[in-house]
């Protein structure tokens, strides 16, 4: 029962979220495009005119400043979506941060090393398995660990919030080890740009 009344809140709130973020969004008028004037009318015939010089288009070229000039122009909404930022995987009833959350922190660094306005929250996460009370602990006591690696590396504490969410909003729900594995988790998820 307790289950379908969250599920029940949390399409009530996507659904609210999603009508809310299409109100609020602003209609880009249309651009005008030039219009030649007409031709001056002239008594003596004219040789027609020249062709036009062919327009030449520049080839787009993807470079690490057109991804950036992207990134910068994105919605919080379209970062989350399509988030830079790798979450970091736990051990079982562990904090401790393993060599490859270590090269997702790494690489989440140089990202907001980039981005230096960004602010994010690190949300701690658990699997279903523990009292509600000890998988909240466990999530912060995560999120703190992944804190503090990046402020180890250089991004400044005051632009990482942390916040846990023990075991109630599970990325898998299912109960085998492989799904657990996947719960066990620091999510990044960018708050300010």
């Amino acid at each position: 029962m307790r289950t379908r009344w969250r599920m029940a809140l949390l399409v009530a709130l996507l659904v609210a979220a999603a009508l809310g973020a299409g109100a609020c969004r602003k209609k880009t008028p249309p651009v005008a495009r030039p219009v030649m004037p007409p031709p001056a009318a002239t008594t003596t015939p004219a040789r027609p005119p020249a062709p036009p010089e062919p327009v030449g288009e520049s080839p787009v070229v993807a470079e690490p400043a057109m991804a950036e000039d992207t990134m910068a122009s994105r919605t919080l909404d379209e970062l989350n979506r399509d988030s830079p930022l790798r979450p970091v995987f736990f051990a079982y009833d562990s904090a401790e941060i393993s060599p490859e959350a270590q090269q997702a922190l790494n690489a989440n660094a140089e990202v907001l090393k980039k981005y230096q306005s960004w602010v994010v929250t690190i949300e701690g996460h658990c699997d279903e398995r523990g009292t509600a009370e000890y998988n909240l602990a466990l999530g912060e006591r995560r999120a703190v660990a992944a804190r503090a690696y990046l402020v180890s590396l250089g991004i400044p504490a005051e632009r990482l919030k942390v916040i846990s969410y023990g075991k109630e909003f599970p990325f898998d729900p299912g109960q085998t080890e492989e799904a657990y594995a996947k719960n066990r988790r620091g999510h990044f998820v960018i708050t300010s740009k």
